[in-house]
């Protein structure tokens, strides 16, 4: 489509938006207006985005929508393969990629009235799915979401649904939504509140490489959307773009008070030159499963002597430049070591210890936890 400063016409007279301006039939008594076919048929967009006579829109039954779905699914390179979704509008599990739909008039489509949330699936086992599935209800609570079913009937569907997987090393997101009916902006007229899971296998290898990051020019969210977890993540991908398009993995945020907040989807750590874990308090971030379970096998390096101590509290940017480690901690990531922030080199520019033993620790944690912390899944 042709640019704004391109378009020296008025719209009403411009190719762009009436490819045929003699499809249009005008008369001092009235205005035929343009029909399904006579706009689409015999022109086409070309590369210049400019219309050309060739193109036709094509009518087609369920059957053949499903049919280019699917060869769609199949022409696509993704390291990212959809095992099983289930959704509460048909009422099931499905594994035909064809099929993991969800209606345009749903409203966390159209409006982003929706909440989630992810749980890692690891040797057959959920880690820690009811951390995350509190959060998950909890969520729903803020975002004034009705949850459909009893929290014991959500847990058995996600493990049903990575049961009929048979995933056994890949993820579980879920989300609840206000639910399908229209296009307004309130929820009053959809039908019912909907929930959606699917399990994900990623199939790109593990990279546990120091990273570098900058600081997020993209607002953080208000505090009230921070704490939750709704797929309003337009921020959060912004976030994400910035840093790519810097060289880097992550943009961090930083709160109203300019103290260190959050990366785009994961939590941020520092070892200080005392050898304290420093980690920021979750007043107004999303507070972090991963996160919070790290900071209870720390302990371990506490009494270890690897670590001094554990803090959560507000963190300036200058205490968290200054300090000889530096992590991202998240569900996705894991823990991971960062190496740079903006031009400041982060202790020695290497992978470090403490971070290397939080990791080393939370994998062990996922493959032989208490039963607290992982769920088997009946394949």
């Amino acid at each position: 489509m042709a640019s704004l400063p391109t378009l020296t016409k008025p719209i009403s007279e411009t190719s762009v938006f009436l490819p045929k301006l003699s499809n249009l039939e005008f008369s001092r008594s009235k205005i035929r207006p343009l029909t399904r076919f006579n706009v689409f048929k015999n022109s086409k967009f070309s590369s210049d985005g400019q219309c050309s006579p060739t193109f036709d829109v094509p009518l087609l039954s369920c059957s053949e929508v499903i049919e280019r779905m699917r060869t769609s699914r199949e022409g696509h390179n993704t390291k990212q393969l959809y095992l099983a979704m289930y959704s509460s509008v048909f009422g099931g599990i499905t594994t035909d990629t064809a099929a993991m739909v969800i209606p345009m008039d749903d409203h966390m489509v159209h409006r982003g009235h929706g909440v989630f949330d992810t749980a890692a699936i690891m040797d057959g086992y959920l880690y820690e799915l009811d951390q995350h599935l509190d959060r998950f209800l909890g969520s729903a609570t803020m975002a004034k979401i009705q949850i459909p079913f009893k929290r014991e009937s959500i847990r058995r569907i996600l493990i049903r649904t990575v049961s009929v997987s048979k995933c056994r090393q890949g993820s579980l997101r879920y989300w609840l939504s206000a639910g399908p009916g229209d296009f307004q902006l309130s929820s009053s007229g959809c039908h019912q509140t909907t929930l959606y899971a699917i399990v994900i296998k990623d199939q790109s290898p593990p990279d546990h490489r120091g990273i570098r990051v900058v600081t997020s020019s993209i607002p953080i969210k208000p505090p009230q959307f921070a704490v939750m977890k709704s797929v309003n993540y337009l921020p959060n991908a912004l976030s994400k773009m910035e840093a790519e398009e810097n060289d880097a993995y992550a943009a961090i945020w930083l709160d109203g008070d300019g103290f260190v907040a959050e990366g785009p989807n994961m939590n941020v750590a520092f070892v200080t030159k005392e050898k304290e874990l420093l980690m920021p308090c979750f007043d107004n971030i999303l507070s972090g499963c991963t996160a919070k379970r790290v900071v209870v096998l720390a302990e371990n390096l506490v009494k270890e002597g690897k670590l001094r101590g554990i803090r959560v509290e507000n963190v300036s940017v200058e205490d968290a430049k200054r300090a000889d480690e530096m992590m991202l901690i998240g569900s996705g990531v894991l823990v991971r070591s960062v190496v740079q922030w903006d031009e400041e080199v982060i202790g020695n520019g290497r992978e470090d210890p403490v971070t290397q033993a939080l990791l080393n620790l939370l994998l062990e944690d996922m493959k032989s936890g208490p039963p607290t912390v992982r769920v088997p899944v009946p394949y």
